[in-house]
């Protein structure tokens, strides 16, 4: 999923092969962890939370148990309940693939009415990320300002960004070797089977957002006993990984800039770009073009522009500031809230490219793309003359899978029959994880419940303040009773989605993303 860290979001997640796929082999018999040594925890904010921090060694290629080892940065907090009241290990992913996990065993403290204080909650950086060892990342300056063109409306632009792309997936070949090979679904799968065995426990539940959702459903089919709760938020449709999932996700973002833009115009009173979304809409690629033909600064050109705007199709968190950021441009000429926006999804320097680095490694090989680019440029321009927004900048990220170092597998048939107890949970509109693989996942773990944030525009939203959704995250932790189950192909139960946020003064200042709980999941 594009930039799902995101976070969130998101994003994060073939030319059609997923629909008939093999089933994985299990683990290799062979491999018993040892046990993780616990010590103090490097960040400030899982000290103070009371979480202790420690690596477990794990194979590269559990097919060769005995060969290389890497390590798995893992953090826990512990229950706050008497041992006789204690409900499992609570194992977390916040999606990407790529996104730090270690700051994640806090997720807990935002369970309502302390359900989750039964648990202890389980945050790691899959393998590769963060302060798992060896982290990957292949060129830091990747992401650098003023970029060529998205939309490849010449040879030249096409060309030029056919060249990035074969030069990104070159670097990461380079510099990262055999890890590369890797770095599957089914890698991870392996290691939360590691960290279960390494924490002596017979199951684990599982909390996992966006592409987080799509390691909860094959963990559970390759070892669905292991399982005794999960909850998935914003669920990523396993009969669409990865190519078509993007292509699905192009549609959604431009949708959803449209519900944005609506936004926008509603409160015109305080931002003044518009009375209507689509005089809005107007404005907005009318600076699409305008840095086009001139950089603001000489460094912010249209890629870093959309880029900006891209979490208002994720989230409504951010909303009023990117509005402002906006407003900022348009009244005063100001760039410096648009650079920051930018600036605070992609980094710059060495390693800061980590986490799309691992995005492409895990998607690129969990199934084959297509590698005729001719098939992507037929794709991308069908899809941009309906969807605009995003199409193009979406392909570019995703582009450097057609000249992939790695050899790519299969995926895992989901199937999520045997599997005890599921908890799904989904927005609407939710545009990088969209509303049909909720319903799709839904079909295939017959022991689960959706819960449906109805008319929500906002990714893997959950644990924000929604008391609906949120107090039944907490009934099932602490009970495992779900909603009951609807017949069909539809929701079990509705709720509110996340509100939209009240309009704030467009002002010069820098724009900052606010939420929460999502810090937890950016961290």
């Amino acid at each position: 999923m594009k930039r799902i860290v995101v976070t969130a979001v998101i994003a994060g997640f073939a030319l059609s092969g997923a629909t008939t796929v093999a089933t994985a082999a299990p683990e290799p018999p062979g491999f018993q962890p040892k046990p993780i040594p616990w010590g103090t925890c490097a960040s400030a904010a899982l000290q103070k939370a009371g979480a202790e921090c420690g690596l477990l060694e794990v194979p590269l290629d559990y097919a060769e148990p005995g060969g290389t080892k890497i390590k798995i940065a893992v953090s826990r907090i512990k229950h706050k309940v008497a041992d006789d009241k204690f409900q499992g290990v609570m194992l977390v992913n916040p999606g990407g693939p790529g996104g730090s996990g270690l700051g994640l065993s806090r997720l807990g403290q935002f369970v309502p009415n302390r359900a989750g204080e039964a648990y202890d909650w389980i945050g790691f950086d899959p393998r590769g990320v963060g302060s798992s060892e060896p982290q990957v990342s292949c060129d830091g300056d990747y992401f650098g300002y003023n970029r060529p063109h998205y939309v490849p409306d010449d040879n030249e632009l096409e060309q030029a960004w056919l060249r990035r792309a074969k030069g990104y997936a070159d670097a990461c070949k380079a510099k990262n070797g055999k890890v590369l090979e890797h770095l599957k679904t089914t890698d991870n799968a392996n290691d939360m089977e590691s960290i279960r065995k390494a924490l002596g426990q017979e199951q684990i539940n599982y909390y996992g957002f966006s592409y987080g959702t799509y390691l909860g459903q094959v963990y559970s089919s390759l070892y669905p006993e292991r399982v005794r709760r999960m909850v998935f938020d914003g669920t990523v449709n396993p009969k669409r990984v990865w190519y078509d999932a993007n292509i699905d996700q192009d549609i959604a973002f431009d949708r959803n800039i449209k519900v944005y833009f609506d936004w926008v115009a509603k409160n015109d009173a305080t931002y003044r770009l518009g009375k209507t979304g689509a005089e809005v809409e107007k404005l907005y690629y009318s600076k699409v073009n305008e840095l086009r033909r001139k950089p603001a600064d000489g460094i912010i050109g249209p890629d870093e522009w959309t880029d900006a705007f891209l979490q208002a199709g994720y989230y409504v968190f951010g909303w009023a500031d990117i509005a402002s950021a906006f407003a900022a441009y348009v009244h005063n000429g100001d760039i410096k809230p648009i650079k920051d926006l930018y600036d605070a999804s992609n980094g710059q320097g060495p390693g800061t490219d980590n986490g799309y680095a691992i995005y492409l490694s895990t998607q690129c090989t969990d199934v084959q793309w297509p590698t005729n680019w001719t098939k992507w440029r037929v794709d991308n321009w069908i899809t941009h003359f309906r969807a605009p927004f995003e199409t193009w900048a979406n392909a570019w990220f995703n582009a450097p899978c057609v000249f992939w170092g790695a050899k790519a597998g299969k995926p895992v048939r989901i199937d999520g029959r045997k599997v005890a107890s599921l908890l799904l949970i989904g927005e609407t509109l939710d545009a990088a994880t969209p509303y049909e693989g909720s319903l799709e996942v839904r079909s295939r773990y017959p022991n689960s419940a959706l819960i449906e944030g109805v008319g929500g525009t906002t990714h893997s939203g959950s644990l924000n303040g929604v008391e609906c959704t949120d107090n039944a995250i907490a009934d099932y932790l602490a009970t495992g009773k779900l909603p009951e189950r609807k017949p069909g192909r539809r929701s079990d139960m509705q709720c509110d989605p996340v509100p939209a946020p009240q309009p704030a003064a467009a002002t010069a200042k820098s724009a900052g993303v606010t939420g929460a709980s999502r810090m937890l999941v950016r961290n």
